[in-house]
């Protein structure tokens, strides 16, 4: 089972969604799962995984998961390839057991084009880095799950069901 997540914030709390699903080109959900944290951090520029990590681990414990797969909304690497960010965080929390794929929609500093994909008829870049599995396979993965737009269905899902409930 893979897992898609993405975390809404208001104020002081965060909702957490996740989305299972079995194959990368599935077009619906296996299961919708939702998580709530109190008590989040404040937003760091640069350090935006001291906020969503904890709504992420929570989600995970809360429903007991163990995915074969993780594609958060953000960047695995900062820059591709040292510069720790989300994905890398939860890989280590998670005891580099499960691989993570970090999906996000706009550059950081100076990521390199290596990084890009393009899905669909946009002229607007996602940027897909990894750790756990292949970069490339990672792009490769990410290019053929569903969706005829940008940014693909399963992951856009995600993104609609933290922020389409109510706190």
């Amino acid at each position: 089972m893979k897992l898609v997540v993405d975390v809404q914030y208001s104020e002081n709390s965060a909702l957490t969604g996740g989305i299972l699903f079995d194959s990368w080109s599935s077009p619906v959900a296996s299961q919708r799962l939702l998580s709530q944290e109190s008590n989040i951090q404040e937003y760091e520029p640069g350090k935006f995984y001291k906020r969503e990590l904890p709504c992420i681990i929570g989600l995970i414990k809360k429903h007991k998961l163990n995915p074969e797969i993780i594609i958060i909304d953000g960047y695995v690497f900062l820059d591709g390839e040292v510069e720790a960010g989300l994905g890398k965080y939860l890989y280590d929390a998670l005891n580099n057991n499960i691989p993570i794929i970090g999906v996000a929609k706009k550059p950081f500093k100076d990521i390199s084009s290596k990084y890009q994909i393009y899905r669909g008829k946009s002229e607007k870049p996602l940027y897909v880095t990894a750790i756990g599995i292949d970069t490339e396979k990672a792009k490769e993965r990410i290019q053929s799950m569903h969706g005829k737009n940008r940014i693909p269905t399963l992951l856009k899902n995600a993104d609609q069901l933290c922020r389409n409930i109510a706190f």
